[in-house]
């Protein structure tokens, strides 16, 4: 991602500042939520949908953001980063698909759904430096 800072276009540039605008606040609700107990009195409240929706809107704004430098490039990084973005989508459902049937099956411990982003983006980044074409 830094080397797109020094080397790339503008739009990977807008891109980087994208990422950590929207990267910065869901990390830092998910490890306020997993290392405190700050919102545990709002399990089964209304307003722990709330919270659902404040810490989904990242999420759909990194997916926003990735769409949108797809969007500002040229053809040929749109269709590589198109194809980076399919792949990852198609292993990560393969891995929830997976873990799914292992916990209908096999009483694999139960993982929480939110979980499956990271799961996307380290999917993603695994993939990216492997697809060079849009081939």
């Amino acid at each position: 991602m830094f080397t797109a800072w020094k080397t790339g276009t503008p739009a990977h540039r807008r891109y980087v500042i994208r990422t950590m605008a929207f990267t910065a606040p869901y990390v830092a609700i998910c490890v306020a939520m997993m290392t405190t107990d700050a919102f545990d009195d709002l399990t089964g409240k209304p307003a722990a949908w709330g919270l659902a929706a404040v810490l989904s809107a990242p999420v759909i704004g990194q997916i926003w953001a990735t769409l949108a430098l797809m969007r500002e490039s040229d053809e040929f990084v749109r269709g590589v980063t198109a194809k980076q973005f399919i792949v990852a989508a198609g292993l990560t459902l393969a891995i929830a698909t997976f873990w799914g049937f292992g916990e209908t099956f096999a009483r694999a411990p139960h993982v929480q759904t939110w979980l499956i982003v990271p799961v996307f983006w380290a999917m993603y980044g695994l993939v990216s430096p492997f697809i060079k074409t849009s081939r």
